[in-house]
This record gives C-alpha cells, structure tokens and sequence, in this order.
C-alpha cells in the first residue's frame, strides 16, 4: 500500500516537472510585431473602423459557406439510398443537385465567382 502511494506522487511529480519544461521550453524568445498581430480579412483591425471594405471577401465567405452546408447536406444521400425507395432518391437527389447548379450557374453569371474585374 506505501509503494503503491510512493509510486503515484513519483508518477504525479514526474508529470508536473515534464508540463513545468514544456512550458519553459514553449516560450517565444523574440516577439514580433507582425505576427502577433491578427490578420483581419487583408486590412489592420487596429486603424480605423471607418476605412472602405471590399466586399469581395465577405462574398466569397458567404459563397463558402453556402457550398460547405450543401455539401455537408450530400454526404449522407449515399447512405440513405440503401434505405429509401430508389425512385423518389433520385427524385429528391436530381432536384437537389439541379437547385445546387442552377445556384452556381446564377452565381457565375452574377460575376460573383471573378476576383478581379
């Protein structure tokens, strides 16, 4: 019972002192001033809030976004056209993809998808 308590404090002092040299061990040595600051869509979030912002970073996140849901919303069709009716899946999976591409082709022709123009 004393070695199997001996043994634990050891294990316990043995974990402190190696978390103790991460730690140590972790720190920066040199800060710089670029890399600690953050990064905020290509401007600097500590000058003034009342600068002109492109819009094209929030369109492209927004469009991000949209896509990365409807992808998500895919996956799990596969699984599901073992346990469904096969003709009202590919139904519901072709009015899916036709909503998902007539999106994308209105996105196109918007020019919502070229950075530069």
């Amino acid at each position: 019972m004393f070695l199997l308590l001996m043994m634990t404090i050891l294990i316990m002092m043995l974990s402190m002192i190696i978390m103790l040299l991460a730690t140590l061990l972790s720190k920066k040595i040199i800060e710089d001033r670029e890399k600690s600051s953050p990064f905020e869509c290509g401007f600097d979030p500590k000058s003034s809030a009342r600068l002109p912002f492109s819009l094209r970073f929030f369109l492209i996140a927004v469009i991000f976004l949209i896509f990365d849901v409807e992808i998500a919303l895919l996956l799990p069709m596969t699984i599901i056209m073992n346990m469904s009716n096969i003709n009202s899946w590919i139904i519901i999976s072709s009015l899916f993809l036709l909503i998902l591409l007539i999106g994308l082709y209105h996105e196109w022709n918007q020019g919502s998808l070229e950075w530069a123009s």
